[in-house]
C-alpha cells in the first residue's frame, strides 16, 4: 500500500498551498500540497493534504511535524486514510 499522502489539520487560516509545501519540504520531497477551501467563500477550511515522494519521507513528516506550532496553532499530521465508498 502506498502511504505517502498525509492529512494536515489545525492549519492557520493564512496558510496556502505554497506555504503548506514549504513547511513539509523540510521532511523531504513534496509531490503536492493542497489546502482544502470552502466552495462558497474560497477560504481555507483549516486542513489540507500533502503527498510526499516516498513512504519514508511521509513517516518522517508525521514524526517531525505532528504537534508542532505553526503561527500559534498546533498542527495535526497523520497518514491520510482513503475515503470510504459512500
Amino acid at each position: 500500500m502506498n502511504n505517502k499522502k498525509l492529512f494536515v489539520g489545525s492549519l492557520p487560516w493564512a496558510v496556502d498551498d505554497a506555504g503548506l509545501a514549504q513547511i513539509f519540504a523540510q521532511a523531504g520531497t513534496v509531490v503536492s500540497a493542497q489546502v482544502v477551501k470552502d466552495r462558497e467563500t474560497g477560504r481555507s477550511r483549516g486542513f489540507g493534504f500533502v503527498e510526499m515522494s516516498t513512504e519514508e519521507e511521509a513517516n518522517n513528516a508525521v514524526s517531525n511535524l505532528n504537534g508542532t506550532d505553526l503561527e500559534g496553532r498546533k498542527i495535526v499530521v497523520n497518514i491520510a486514510r482513503p475515503r470510504e465508498d459512500r
